[in-house]
């Protein structure tokens, strides 16, 4: 049990439940000691995307904030970005030192954040409520959750999914704010649970009703007339200010800004320091990010994780590009729908139409995708079906040609990053540029 002994955690269930278990229970009395501002977002559709623009805009108001590193958003990653420890992977010694720096934290007084930005997903009944309870947020954040969620197979409806992300306005503190999307109607409804809480209740979204709302979103073009980024309209207090977001695409993207612009409001920021905070907003890896292709190629890069709304989205965004070549649609899997998953990836089959030129896919699931495209009006010959991205990866580079628009995505074990890298016209880049690049990732098969 050195430094050196290695353990596949995650099939030594009795030893994973005793890590989370002491994490857990550190994190409790290492917020009890130090007390810092907590932010917590939830949601089925950019939770990471919006923690990260939620950080960079309380960051400008001074003290010490503290994220979650990249997804760390379940029972294990949540202790480690309270405790501020690294995922130790299988590594038996990783995993003792963080507990030791638990302990650590409440014996001796350390340094600490004033503010932690915390993401909470739901892959299981009672995921979000159990974490709630003992976390209790000074502002919760439920971005969109859609009508047939990531992770619904192990629910028994999308419905019960829903209730699981509502459940952390529940256990919010008194006289904290809860911020909910304007633009779906059962989010809006959520704030029905806490009237009888002295809570404050902000909208965002693009809606009318929304208090923080955005509006004349347009794509930005480069000299070359390649797609570089959009823009759009913020309505602060009585202000209307353009915002100009580069290197990425989508409505998705306008929303985690929204949401950055009602948490730095309820924390009485004045408005130049929130934009200050959205200038400096860094888009996370693999959520539609625009990477140079080969051959004068553009590509969306949408490969972090896929749900159908998500997947959706990234189709309309793709429709609405100007592009003097091909759009080309690369997608794979989409996992953890459970009885949902046929259903979902046809939908997404005939959403496809009119959004793209040629599609390939990537797994058995997305079978069905490109069956429903056929179906629907595409050509087979526009239309190739891979069982791995390794696959894939090969095909793609063969048939994309001088200007074409290619996005990328797919669920995390699909591995659909390996296309882009495939694609990238700088590969050397590709540390820099790419989701999951680490070590641990690159040697899985």
């Amino acid at each position: 049990m050195g430094q050196g002994t290695y353990i596949d955690i995650t099939s030594m269930h009795i030893l994973k439940k005793v890590i989370v278990y002491i994490l857990i229970l550190e994190s409790r009395l290492v917020l009890k000691k130090y007390k810092p501002f907590i932010v917590a977002i939830t949601g089925s559709v950019g939770k990471t995307a919006t923690k990260d623009a939620i950080y960079d805009v309380l960051r400008q108001r001074g003290g010490y904030v503290r994220k979650s590193e990249k997804s760390f958003n379940g029972d294990i990653g949540l202790p480690l970005t309270i405790l501020g420890v690294p995922n130790a992977w299988r590594h038996v010694g990783g995993w003792i030192k963080n507990i030791k720096t638990g302990l650590k934290l409440i014996f001796i007084r350390q340094q600490y954040p004033d503010t932690l930005v915390l993401e909470i997903g739901a892959d299981h009944p009672g995921d979000i409520s159990n974490i709630a309870k003992w976390l209790r947020p000074d502002i919760a954040v439920i971005t969109k959750v859609g009508n047939t969620p990531v992770h619904v197979e192990f629910f028994d409806s999308p419905e019960e999914v829903f209730k699981e992300k509502a459940s952390l306005a529940k256990y919010m503190k008194d006289k904290g704010t809860l911020i909910l999307s304007a633009d779906e109607e059962k989010v809006f409804a959520v704030a029905d649970m806490v009237k009888d809480k002295y809570v404050n209740v902000v909208t965002f979204g693009i809606s009318e009703k929304a208090i923080v709302k955005g509006f004349d979103q347009v794509i930005i073009y480069d000299e070359y007339h390649a797609p570089s980024g959009f823009s759009f309209k913020l309505n602060l207090g009585t202000e209307v200010i353009p915002v100009n977001i580069p290197h990425v695409l989508g409505l998705t993207y306008m929303y985690p800004l929204l949401v950055a612009v009602a948490v730095g409001t309820a924390c009485g920021m004045p408005n130049d320091q929130i934009i200050q905070g959205l200038n400096k907003y860094q888009p996370p890896k693999g959520r539609m990010n625009i990477i140079l292709g080969i051959n004068s190629s553009t590509i969306i890069d949408d490969t972090y994780n896929a749900s159908p709304d998500a997947v959706s989205s990234a189709l309309k965004t793709l429709k609405d590009i100007k592009c003097s070549a091909r759009k080309i649609a690369v997608l794979g899997d989409m996992m953890e729908l459970g009885k949902y998953s046929s259903d979902q990836h046809r939908q997404i089959g005939k959403e496809i139409v009119g959004s793209a030129d040629c599609l390939v896919t990537i797994g058995q699931r997305s079978r069905a995708i490109a069956d429903e495209a056929i179906k629907s009006g595409f050509t087979t010959d526009k239309v190739y079906s891979f069982d791995t991205s390794l696959d894939a990866s090969v095909f793609v580079v063969s048939l994309v040609n001088t200007g074409d628009i290619i996005l990328v995505k797919g669920s995390q074990s699909i591995r659909a990053e390996r296309v882009t890298k495939a694609l990238l016209r700088e590969p050397e880049k590709a540390d820099k540029l790419l989701v999951r690049q680490e070590k641990e990732w690159l040697d899985k098969k």
